[in-house]
């Protein structure tokens, strides 16, 4: 699997979907269970490696003023919800994070669920559960021994800023979230 076949899985599960997140994940997860075991995995190793590129004070300060607050797991699953919605809007979110203002009408976005498809998927196609698994053979443990660390040891990038500049950095999200 490659970057564009995972964004392919992304879009379509996210198209078909019509914003159903828990429908979007079992999309994912079908699809995922008809690829290549090695497929599966390459799937998590993506989509950490987009965790750690969103890794940015850009989409921090973007989740603060949308959320009014920013905490670790909210944030983790807010760059979930980014990928989510797919590769056009991650990719416009990473350039300027104030074109999350045309997608988004509701704070308190999350996609959580998307860190365990591969796993589920993995384990539908191996018949075998992840904590089982001596090996450590699948997606999550294969991630994280390529280092692929989305929470721990990475480091955000960019500048970070104060409360007082959020008005300025993001019009638009400010405008739309801080009325």
């Amino acid at each position: 699997m490659d970057n564009n076949e995972f964004w392919w899985l992304i879009d379509k599960a996210k198209e078909k979907s019509k914003g159903n997140r828990t429908l979007q994940e079992q999309l994912l997860i079908s699809s995922l269970t008809e690829c290549l075991l090695d497929e599966i995995v390459e799937f998590e190793c993506i989509l950490r490696e987009y965790l750690i590129e969103a890794d940015d004070f850009k989409i921090i300060a973007a989740q603060k003023i949308i959320d009014g607050y920013v905490i670790d797991d909210p944030y983790l699953y807010f760059r979930c919800w980014l990928i989510g919605q797919g590769r056009e809007v991650f990719m416009s979110a990473l350039h300027d994070p104030d074109t999350l203002a045309d997608v988004m009408d509701e704070p308190y976005q999350d996609f959580e669920e998307l860190l365990y498809v591969a796993t589920a998927a993995y384990e539908q196609r191996t018949g075998k559960k992840e904590n089982d698994d001596k090996e450590d053979v699948f997606p999550r443990g294969v991630a994280s021994a390529r280092g692929l660390d989305y929470d721990f040891g990475s480091f955000t990038k960019g500048d970070d800023w104060t409360e007082e500049q959020l008005p300025t950095m993001f019009p638009r999200l400010w405008a739309k979230f801080n009325t």
